[in-house]
Order: structure tokens, then sequence, then C-alpha cells
């Protein structure tokens, strides 16, 4: 809203008061400046996201802020059969296992939490905790079997919104729940992480392989390549003698969207030196891969 329409609202006051009274007030937060600069709420998400997208734009936010800010509210619109771990990627126990057959699986997947089902995969019986495995293999007369170790396994269905999944974790405390399809049997298994993914993008830990620099750039017919967003700046360099700087950002995703000045959709374009970067995959949630031009190779 500018000054001269603030004057419906508000006594009229001259331009020295104005500049007197701004003088004396105490910096306003980024929200506040949204908030003043609107004639009313956002009503839809849309309206929200693109005011988000203004702010980053303008430097009241940062591009890593507003990815997690359109992340949080992306995740409202997605249900659990769009994140789970399909049944085919999970890694169960059988309940009747010894306990180093159980342990050999355990270090093998690096999983700390593992669904344990009877003589049918769809009997899930329980879940076991990696650390609660390693207390009943070390202490002295311990459990008889792998029965007494489980903990109670959550069942939810494909359908339930990631946004009430990720308030029901938080309140009960658990980190795992087992997704049922609509027959009653297991379609997959959902974490928190993979909620939380949803919001500030993959969360790697030790046990992920790291990627291979030369798997991230892939050279096509025509000349151009495929650069997963996840490229790292100084490995993307090296390959094309660039010299991007990577002090504020890791990534190529991140130096490219932070320069569009918006998370970018698919088949938008931007120039940045010799490059062209044209988004070749993307989601509500950030960039997956460019397909990216050299100006002036033949």
């Amino acid at each position: 809203m500018s000054e001269d329409d603030s004057s419906s609202f508000h006594s009229p006051e001259t331009q020295e008061k104005r500049a007197e009274r701004r003088g004396h007030e105490k910096p306003r937060s980024w929200l506040e400046r949204i908030s003043s600069a609107l004639s009313g709420e956002p009503t839809t998400r849309e309206d929200l996201v693109e005011l988000l997208r203004d702010a980053q734009a303008d430097g009241l936010i940062a591009a890593d802020t507003l990815r997690m800010m359109e992340g949080a509210i992306a995740v409202s619109d997605l249900t659990v059969g769009d994140v789970m771990i399909p049944r085919s990627q999970m890694v169960s126990l059988p309940a009747e296992a010894k306990f180093l057959d159980l342990m050999k699986q355990v270090v093998e997947s690096g999983h700390s939490r593992f669904p344990v089902h009877g003589e049918d995969k769809d009997e899930i019986l329980g879940v076991l905790l990696a650390k609660d495995l390693l207390r009943g293999v070390v202490a002295d007369f311990g459990p008889g079997n792998v029965h007494e170790l489980l903990r109670p396994a959550v069942l939810i269905p494909e359908s339930k919104r990631l946004n009430v999944l990720l308030r029901e974790f938080r309140q009960s405390r658990n980190h795992m729940a087992i997704v049922i399809d609509e027959h009653g049997g297991v379609a997959g298994l959902v974490t928190i992480e993979d909620v939380l993914e949803q919001i500030v993008g993959e969360i790697d830990d030790e046990h992920d392989d790291a990627e291979d620099p030369s798997a991230l750039i892939a050279a096509q017919a025509d000349g151009q390549f495929v650069v997963d967003a996840l490229t790292p700046i100084s490995d993307f360099n090296e390959r094309f003698g660039a010299d991007f700087d990577d002090d504020e950002y890791d990534t190529i995703g991140g130096l490219v969207t932070a320069a569009i000045g918006h998370l970018p959709e698919a088949g938008e374009e931007l120039t940045l030196g010799r490059f062209v970067f044209r988004v070749s995959g993307a989601d509500a949630r950030r960039v997956h891969a460019f397909h990216v031009g050299v100006l002036g190779d033949a």
C-alpha cells in the first residue's frame, strides 16, 4: 500500500511528521513489512506464495528460507502415498529370525527402525529399534526372542495428509508409521524424516552414499548437458572451467534459484555468464535438474 492509499485509513499527516514518526519507530520485521504492503490478507495459497516470492526478491528473506516456506505450504496438499517408501523397498525383519541374523540385517541396512513381521509380510507385529536390539543382545539373561523388544506399530492409510501426520508424529513421539492400502495390506512405510524432507530438502546422514560427481553431469548428443541441481558448485566449476562463487550457495540449484529470484518451474530459463540454464525438472519444493548450454561452444 502506498502512503497516499494509507490516508484513507488514517488521519492525514504531513510528510515531515511521517518522516519524524518513522525515525522514532523500531525497525520492522520482514513479516510486518509484508503486511504493511497489503491492503488485506492473502486469500489463497497462491497469493501467499506470490507474496513470499516478492519478499525474497526484495531481499527480505533468503532463498533457502523461501524454499522451506513453500515446502511447508505444499505439505498440506500432499498425502502419505506421495512420499512413502514403497513395500518393495522396505527393510523389514522376520520375527522368528535369530538375534545374530537380525543384527547383520540391521548393520547392513544402516537404518534405526524396522517393521517386524510374522510369516506373512502383511502381518506387522511391531517396530524394532536398533538400540533395543543391541540392548537385548548384550544384556545378561536378556529376552528370549524379538517379540519382547517390539514397540507398537502405527498403521495409517495412504490418503492421510502429511501435515496431519507430522502433527501426530510430534504428539506421539513416533518416528515411523506403516502405510496400509485399501485392502488392508502393507503398502509401504513413512518416517518423520520423509515428511521433513518435503519442507527442508534432502537430509543426508552418514549411511547415505555420496554422489559420484561424474553422475551429476551428463553430456547430451546435442552438445548440451543435463546437470543435477544438487551438483556442488565446485564440481561444476571444475567440469566447465567456470568461476561461480560458492561462498553463499553450495549447489548449482541454490545458485540458479537465487539468481532467478523465486523457486522456478520447469521450462524457466536463465543465462549466467556463458551458461544458459533451463529448468528441466522441478516440483513445489525444489529444482531437480537443468539443461545447460554453453555459449560459444560448437
